[in-house]
Parts: C-alpha cells; sequence; structure tokens
C-alpha cells in the first residue's frame, strides 16, 4: 500500500458496501479525543515533542501483532505531504482541515479499506476515528474502543477522576467521543421543512453541520448531524440520543419523500430528468451546481424514477468532482474556471462509462 493509493480512487472501499437505512444515512463516524500524559498537548508542542508522539503511538501499533487492525495500518506524515494531497486525503473524510491546515507535525495512520484513520498530533495527541456506511453507531463505537483499548495498553492517557479524559478543547472533555451521522435529505429541504428541523435538533444538544464538519454548508443537500456534549454523559447515553433522533430525522425523511410523490409528482420527475440531464451534457459546472444535481439524481435512484444508475457512481462523483482531486488527476493546479470545465467532462464521460 501506497500514498497513491489513498488518494488515487475516490470511492473508499468500505464505501462500496451498503449499510442498514442506507437510501437515507450514507455514513456513520464515531471520533475518540485522546491525549499522552507525559507531552503536552499538540498546540504548544515543538518538533521534537510531536514526533516523539508519533514515534511512540507507531511503536506500540508495531508490537501489537495479534491486533487485527494494527497489521494493516499505513502512516502517512503531513509534513512530507503535498498541499493538494493533504487536501484529497480531507476530501475522502479521512483526516480532517484541522490537520492538513494547521498540524505542521500531524501524522495519520489507516487502515486497507480506509474505515480507520487515526490522526495524530491534530488538536490532541491522538484521534481515533471508524467510519461504516449506513446506521451503524454501534459498530464503529464497537471498532473505536478496540483501537482505544489497544493504545492504552502502552500509552498512559491524560486523565482525571472526576472530568474523565482531557483534550485541547474544552468541549470534547469527558468520553473524548464524537459521534455523527452524515444524512442525504433531498425532501426535507425540498419541502422546506428542514429549516424546522434543524432548530429543533440544536435545542436536543445536537449539532447539525455540513460534509466536511464544523464551519462548512450542507451541499447536495448532505448534512452532518453529531453531539455536542462529552461531559456528564456516557457514551452509552450520547449514542442512544443521537440514534434516536437520526430515526426521526429517517422518518420525516421518508414522509416527506412520499408527500412529494403524492402531490407533485410529475413536478418531481421532471426536477430530476433535468437534473440527470444537466450531468450528462453539461460543458462547465461548479460544485455546488454539481452537488445539487448529483443529489437530485441520488433521489431519483432511491425513489425508481431514475433506473439503471447505481448509487456507487454517485457516490464516487460526490467525492471525485472536488477541487483537490481534480487537480490531483490533472497534475498540476488549477484555476476556478478550469476545474469547472474538468468537472462537467469528468461527470459526462463517467456517466457515459455507466450507460454502457
Amino acid at each position: 500500500m501506497s500514498l497513491e493509493r489513498f488518494i488515487s480512487d475516490a470511492i473508499s472501499p468500505w464505501m462500496k458496501r451498503e449499510g442498514p437505512e442506507s437510501d437515507i444515512v450514507l455514513s456513520s463516524r464515531v471520533r475518540l479525543a485522546r491525549n499522552i500524559q507525559q507531552y503536552v498537548f499538540p498546540i504548544a508542542a515543538d518538533k521534537e515533542s510531536a514526533h516523539e508522539v508519533i514515534a511512540s503511538i507507531s511503536s506500540c501499533m508495531n508490537e501489537e501483532k495479534d491486533a487485527a487492525e494494527s497489521e494493516k495500518l499505513e502512516m502517512l506524515m503531513m509534513e512530507e505531504l503535498k498541499p493538494v494531497q493533504k487536501r484529497v486525503l480531507v476530501e475522502k473524510h479521512l483526516i480532517s482541515p484541522n490537520l492538513a491546515e494547521q498540524a505542521k507535525y500531524g501524522a495519520v495512520l489507516m487502515n486497507a479499506d480506509e474505515s480507520v484513520s487515526i490522526m495524530l498530533n491534530e488538536e490532541d495527541h491522538i484521534r481515533i476515528q471508524c467510519l461504516a456506511p449506513g446506521l451503524q453507531l454501534e459498530e464503529v463505537l464497537g471498532k473505536a474502543n478496540e483501537m482505544d483499548d489497544l493504545i492504552e495498553k502502552n500509552v498512559d492517557y491524560a486523565f482525571d477522576e472526576k472530568r474523565g479524559y482531557l483534550t485541547s478543547c474544552p468541549t470534547n472533555v469527558g468520553t473524548g467521543l464524537r459521534a455523527s451521522i452524515m444524512m442525504h435529505l433531498p425532501a426535507l429541504v425540498l419541502t422546506k421543512k428542514i429549516s424546522r428541523i434543524i432548530p429543533a435538533i440544536n435545542q436536543l444538544g445536537l449539532a447539525v453541520r455540513g460534509i466536511y464538519g464544523e464551519g462548512t454548508e450542507a451541499q447536495g443537500n448532505i448534512f452532518q448531524i453529531s453531539n455536542q456534549m462529552t461531559l456528564g454523559k456516557s457514551e452509552e447515553d450520547i449514542m442512544e440520543d443521537l440514534a434516536g433522533v437520526v430515526m426521526q430525522v429517517i422518518q420525516q425523511e421518508r414522509s416527506a419523500r412520499k408527500q412529494l410523490q403524492d402531490g407533485l409528482k410529475l413536478q418531481l420527475e421532471d426536477k430530476l430528468f433535468r437534473s440527470l440531464g444537466t450531468l450528462e451534457n453539461c460543458r462547465i459546472i461548479q460544485s455546488k451546481e454539481a452537488a445539487k444535481c448529483l443529489s437530485d439524481v441520488r433521489l431519483g435512484i432511491d425513489l425508481e424514477i431514475l433506473p439503471g444508475i447505481s448509487k456507487t457512481i454517485l457516490n464516487e462523483l460526490m467525492i471525485l468532482t472536488q477541487p483537490g482531486f481534480l487537480q490531483q488527476y490533472a497534475g498540476e493546479v488549477l484555476t476556478p474556471e478550469e476545474r469547472d470545465i474538468r468537472r462537467a467532462t469528468l461527470i459526462r464521460e463517467r456517466i457515459k462509462l455507466e450507460n454502457r
């Protein structure tokens, strides 16, 4: 395995599998924040200290030869990557924007199917991230805890009996757990019910963000719902609360889809076929418009209005048409206008290949 392997394929192997509620829930993710007791937090660390943390974690993973996941983990050092390569890893959700942009002496350990990534020297010394398709919160938490236990055998975590795990940001103190669900909610957007649902979710102590987390907008009608509180709640309570809200949102989205089909069937079909036509024939397309059209086509597939196109191609194009991937494939830095032209060409050619 190599860097090229991680950045050449737009769709991670785990994304090719389907999970529960996959018509609406794209993925489940759990992230655990941890720090090593004897080292200063990354925000105050120098190069030597940061490299010692990386060496410590790398060493303990290599020592645990019996752990199924540890043998498959490969390390990439941020200081050895080009900006476009780091951007591609962000677009694939393998690393955070903060690790790519701020963590000069950071690194990431990833397994073969890219469902596990352990970020080092991001905001905290260790950020264990596990992903799975569909609604699989218990499964990703179990995998994350497995990796957490493996590391804790070899290092002493910064932990307080009253406060729990100590982290750089106070919002992560406690369990250090951030769980999130990526959801495709086009019907709630089309019926304008999303503007009522988001504030209601926020009042329950959960956050609704865009596709790349905090500070990003919801492109392509994709929303990320995650917990905000990590202190004063157990992992089980956090996961139960999140799962309960997500199931309610799923029901609301399905209800909105039925409402559109029952009351505005012709208008809905017209919108979805127009979006497919745009993707098949465009010569210049910006990322926002591409995401919107891809969302419409995905909805058409889920409602069996647009047969003959696989969901996998849309998952692939959602990532493949991002700026980092376009420039990685081009092998050069592209202007926004050049990216729009290449994006359109790539989409047309990929859909033609699917039609064949």
